[in-house]
């Protein structure tokens, strides 16, 4: 990775410290879910002890389900093992402050053991390995991610006290691009922007989708590890804005029947040797412009994509996206700026990269774009060919079917000899059991669904 200004220098919070503009400092990593997990500091007592020394955090924060609940089956902790601490030390390129809330900055920390070995199944950490072996064949992953989000004029509380139904989108119909839509929450939009970019955060633009109350805000492209983090950042901070300004958003794949939230993910791959040089763009005479080395990385997405579907898709909501005519794929195919296809390639020379649309709003990025590097991986490794582009409409052509559900990309997942290679026996095992608790909580659950069809009439 190359050498980077943070948004916010050691020096300077010590300064802002000192004359009391910052006042709390929080330490956080992202867990299996993708979410923000921490503490927050006195600031004094952050630049005294815990910047030099980290701190610690119980380790079934990585053995939990989304609930908090804790559960069995994970190697890494359990009651067996007596539930104890990780440590959690603090990567200065990630101190910024957090313009949303007074008086505070925060850093995204690392995970380790007591003896100091890493703990390799934190996503910051499959992903920081994943980024290691691409390194050693002289390339950088260069990444964006496009995050959808609907905005609901209820509160958090109010939703949650409704339980999620009926609640007013903040858009009554399809704004998709409406300028007049985005409109008519500019206030909300601007001030997450506006906060976003105080945070170090690059902001390009917010535009309106198709379900109502639906938006997106998206970031500049950046080094894959400083866009999933800045990922998990505005994530965290979207909602809390929302929340002070009286409203609630779900970042959720499928809210309801309409149109879901998707993530989809673009990746390029840059040469480490001659930065600001996009290795997948090819010459004149290579086919549709993309280098050998891209149509070896693009033809290990295909390979892989069914296999790392959990590592998109991770929820059993996620699957609901995939729908014939959506815009969320159901096809493993690729083509030329093609949204029926599960992978379109977009861009030409410098701009040249990909775009995997199966993520949802609900992915963790850090897992999602360390399953891109490391099936792109295994395509150069492989030599892989890419086959023919799909041409039309890939929701009708014969190609295989993304997972439908969260049991079979799980299936899929722990039977993949490409995962275990790519990322060894321990994650592999422990994301399956990540699978099998949201799989064995749903199928105890009692549904709506059911109880509108069975109540009465069966």
């Amino acid at each position: 990775m190359a050498d980077r200004t943070p948004p916010l220098g050691v020096e300077e919070l010590t300064s802002l410290v000192e004359s009391g503009e910052i006042d709390t400092v929080v330490l956080a990593f992202p867990d299996m879910q993708g979410r923000l997990q921490g503490k927050r500091f006195a600031a004094r007592f952050f630049l005294d002890e815990v910047l030099a020394h980290g701190t610690e955090g119980c380790n079934y924060l990585l053995a939990v389900d989304t609930e908090m609940n804790t559960v069995d089956g994970y190697e890494m902790s359990s009651w067996d093992r007596g539930y104890g601490d990780f440590a959690m030390h603090a990567d200065l390129s990630t101190l910024r402050r957090v313009p949303w809330n007074d008086g505070t900055a925060m850093l995204i920390a690392d995970l380790a053991w007591n003896d100091a070995s890493p703990v390799v199944a934190a996503p910051r950490q499959i992903l920081r390995r994943q980024l290691d072996r691409l390194a050693e064949l002289g390339y950088s992953a260069h990444v964006g991610t496009e995050l959808e989000f609907i905005v609901f004029k209820d509160t958090y509380e109010q939703a949650w006290d409704a339980g999620y139904k009926n609640l007013t989108p903040a858009n009554q119909y399809n704004i998709d691009y409406s300028v007049l839509g985005t409109g008519r929450i500019e206030p909300l939009l601007r001030r997450i922007r506006n906060d976003m970019a105080a945070a170090g955060l690059v902001v390009e633009s917010a535009k309106g989708e198709c379900n109502p109350g639906q938006h997106e805000i998206v970031f500049r492209y950046d080094e894959a590890l400083v866009t999933c983090d800045q990922h998990a950042i505005y994530k965290t901070g979207a909602k809390e804005i929302a929340a002070q300004e009286g409203v609630s958003l779900t970042f959720m794949a499928k809210f309801n029947e309409r149109e879901g939230n998707s993530c989809h993910i673009h990746l390029s791959l840059q040469s480490i040797d001659e930065p600001g040089t996009n290795v997948m763009a090819g010459t004149a005479d290579d086919p549709g412009g993309m280098s050998p080395v891209m149509r070896h990385f693009l033809a290990g997405q295909l390979a892989a994509l069914r296999d790392f579907s959990l590592l998109y898709a991770p929820n059993i909501n996620s699957y609901k996206r995939f729908q014939r005519g959506s815009f969320a794929p159901t096809a493993a195919a690729w083509g030329y700026d093609n949204r029926t296809c599960a992978l379109r390639v977009v861009g030409h020379g410098r701009s040249m990269r990909f775009e995997n649309r199966l993520p949802g709003g609900d992915v963790n990025p850090h897992l999602a774009v360390a399953g891109l590097v490391a099936a792109g991986l295994y395509g150069i490794e492989q030599k892989l060919e890419l086959p023919e582009e799909c041409t039309g409409n890939a929701y009708t052509g014969e190609y295989e079917h993304v997972p439908t559900t969260l049991r079979e990309a799980a299936e899929l997942w722990e039977n993949s000899p490409i995962a275990k290679a790519a990322f060894g026996d321990e994650v592999v095992a422990h994301y399956r059991n990540m699978a099998r608790v949201e799989l064995d909580a749903f199928d105890a659950a009692v549904t709506d669904w059911e109880l509108r069809r069975s109540f009465e009439r069966l």
